[in-house]
């Protein structure tokens, strides 16, 4: 909430956040739909939503990011990740996007609390390398619109026919649609952001729409 209220007033200030996250994708045994009974109004209840849970089966984890100014690469990431790990996907990922930015100073990175971005390693890497680094409140998908993007990637890979049969086939689905993502798409997104932060303050910090 405090964050949120911070934030409340801002508007052209979303368009110089460079919003990243990582996500894993399995390789589809279903639609990938799950059903909740629920009354019509616990639509947004904590205990309604279907909580993330490691299925065991293969899949591939991937980073990304985007701007109001474009998408950066997908990458595929392998294995358990370190934060040195991390400092390398973002010293041969982040840096390039940030250096083709006509106005770099201007725009601060986003990630969120996983244990590999707030390592002593990874923020000393971040000040050594002069990135504005924006903070993140823990527990808040529903604030980053990149979940948003990885959910429309799911949607629009299931479509294929046929279907990815293995992990390297899933990878290069990914990233054959993250390619295709129109600008209005990650901009419509991010020009949700004063309705996401008015939202969170409605529902006094809980799950939102979003």
């Amino acid at each position: 909430m405090k964050w949120t209220k911070e934030k409340v007033d801002w508007d052209p200030e979303w368009d110089y956040i460079i919003w990243s996250d990582e996500s894993r994708f399995e390789v589809f045994g279903g639609d990938g739909r799950h059903n909740v009974w629920r009354l019509p109004k616990e639509k947004y209840d904590v205990n309604c939503l279907v909580p993330t849970f490691k299925s065991g089966r293969k899949g591939v984890m991937v980073w990304g990011c985007f701007s109001s100014a474009g998408l950066g690469l997908l990458v595929r990431i392998n294995g358990r990740q370190t934060s040195k790990d991390y400092i390398e996907t973002l010293d041969d990922h982040l840096i390039p996007y940030l250096e083709a930015l006509d106005n770099q100073d201007d725009y601060l990175f986003q990630d969120d609390n996983a244990p590999i971005h707030r390592a002593k390693r990874t923020i000393d890497w971040i000040l050594e390398n002069n990135i504005s680094h924006i903070s993140w409140p823990p527990q808040s998908p529903d604030l980053n619109p990149i979940e948003n993007i990885w959910n429309k990637l799911e949607r629009r890979v299931r479509k294929r026919v046929p279907l990815p049969t293995n992990e390297t086939e899933l990878f290069n689905f990914l990233q054959d649609e993250w390619s295709k993502l129109d600008s209005s798409v990650y901009n419509n997104l991010i020009e949700s952001m004063p309705r996401r932060i008015k939202a969170v303050i409605k529902s006094k910090g809980n799950p939102t729409l979003y």
